[in-house]
């Protein structure tokens, strides 16, 4: 809407790219005059169709959502010539346009293609349907998909009148053309509250294609506002998009720790050695979408937030980047102590003493064979400072965690059961392993 571009503008102008991206900002009124003149930086705007006569033949009972996907008309209307695909987003949504155009040419655009995000909540996707993308995410159609949606879509209307969100009558629109969802991991509603740190940190393997919903939960960077968190995202973004967020795991044996790197977003140390399959799991800072909601409550497993020292994470954000000839060099800060003292297991140290960690990645994007990047953790001069060099895994290489894996994955299992019969249990358990791996 006119009333919500004063606020949402910023998250657009933070990816969008004058004269390169190709698109329109579809407008329920014409722009007030504090808006005037238009932005250059901001996509070129357009005035939604009026709808008036459709909806007193369909007598649909949401004209916003009808608005919503009569846009799909629009801009074929508009925009037809060597266009390969068409992506609908929210005024509100982050896009990573480089992944999204490495991510589509994977795919034929002359089939019917429709890609889309699932919910992160188990509640929102039964509400709706496992079927459907959903539309924040972005929603992405072929041409030719594209195509038959505008020629029938004014028909769907009259069908389903009584379907109040615009994703679902998309969706089901689609479907009665025989096209099912192609879903993406990189696309990401974000239907989560609070602190999504701890999901950033372990991103899914796949591109990052969009983030939604940055009014619903805390600033990406804590000591920054909304609107800064998404333009010191877009910094790393805008020198790398094929790592951003991609997490890499390294191990230095002689401390014991674990380093896990969310490229261009943060890095954690743990002063155990804890294998990839743990780590890949998001902590669960966050909140989910309704409070009102029973558990289980995400579509992905989660770790919880324990203060054990051994399995609670140094945290290190994001805070400069530079490019040079073969490599890129991101530089993290610790965010603050996490109040907790050393790790007691034997053979590991304390990392209280590391405030900065630099990452040196390849120019190059990724050897994209369905690995991940493995990466080697480089001595400093400086115990202050802990370097990581990422690169392509070896052939057989493997994230292969060591015996003391035993009492950390011990650790994190019962705390994820969490069955109050078994706490007593869970403690002489614990305390047999720490005294076997101390002997």
């Amino acid at each position: 809407t006119s009333k919500a571009w004063h606020y949402r503008k910023p998250y657009i102008e933070s990816w969008w790219r004058p004269n390169l991206t190709r698109g329109y900002l579809y407008l329920d009124t014409a722009p007030t005059n504090d808006l005037l003149p238009w932005s250059l930086n901001s996509p070129p705007y357009r005035i939604s169709d009026d709808n008036t006569k459709l909806l007193k033949k369909t007598h649909h009972v949401a004209p916003i959502m009808v608005r919503m996907v009569h846009a799909v008309i629009e801009v074929f209307r508009e925009e037809r010539e060597g266009v390969r695909w068409y992506v609908m987003g929210d005024d509100d949504s982050v896009f990573f346009v480089d992944n999204m155009v490495d991510v589509l040419a994977q795919y034929d655009h002359t089939k019917y293609i429709y890609i889309g995000g699932h919910s992160e909540c188990i509640y929102s996707n039964q509400i709706y349907s496992y079927d459907m993308g959903f539309g924040g995410a972005g929603l992405i159609m072929s041409y030719p998909l594209a195509k038959m949606v505008q020629k029938n879509i004014e028909d769907c209307f009259a069908r389903y009148p009584y379907l109040n969100s615009a994703d679902k009558i998309l969706m089901t629109c689609v479907n009665d053309f025989g096209v099912s969802l192609t879903s993406h991991q990189g696309l990401h509603q974000i239907d989560l509250h609070g602190d999504i740190s701890g999901f950033l940190a372990s991103h899914p393997k796949a591109p990052l294609l969009s983030l939604h919903h940055p009014d619903q939960v805390d600033p990406l960077f804590h000591s920054m506002d909304r609107v800064e968190s998404i333009k010191h995202l877009m910094k790393a973004a805008n020198v790398d998009q094929s790592r951003m967020v991609q997490q890499t795991i390294c191990y230095q044996r002689k401390t014991n720790w674990s380093f896990s790197v969310s490229w261009g977003y943060s890095v954690h140390i743990y002063e155990s050695i804890i294998p990839r399959s743990i780590l890949k799991i998001p902590l669960e800072t966050f909140k989910p979408w309704n409070s009102n909601s029973q558990p289980p409550f995400y579509i992905f497993n989660t770790r919880p937030v324990l203060d054990d020292p051994c399995v609670a994470p140094h945290v290190f954000s994001f805070e400069s980047i530079k490019r040079k000839k073969n490599e890129i060099i991101t530089n993290y800060l610790r965010v603050a102590s996490r109040g907790l003292p050393a790790c007691g297991l034997a053979g590991s140290r304390s990392s209280d003493l590391v405030k900065k960690i630099i990452v040196v990645s390849p120019v190059r994007k990724p050897n994209l064979n369905g690995k991940t990047e493995c990466c080697d953790v480089i001595n400093t001069n400086d115990a202050r400072v802990a370097k990581l060099i990422l690169r392509d895994c070896l052939e057989d290489e493997t994230f292969h965690p060591g015996n003391p894996i035993n009492i950390v994955f011990t650790r994190i299992w019962f705390a994820n059961a969490g069955f109050t019969e078994v706490q007593g249990l869970k403690v002489n358990f614990l305390q047999r392993w720490r005294v076997q791996s101390e002997d």
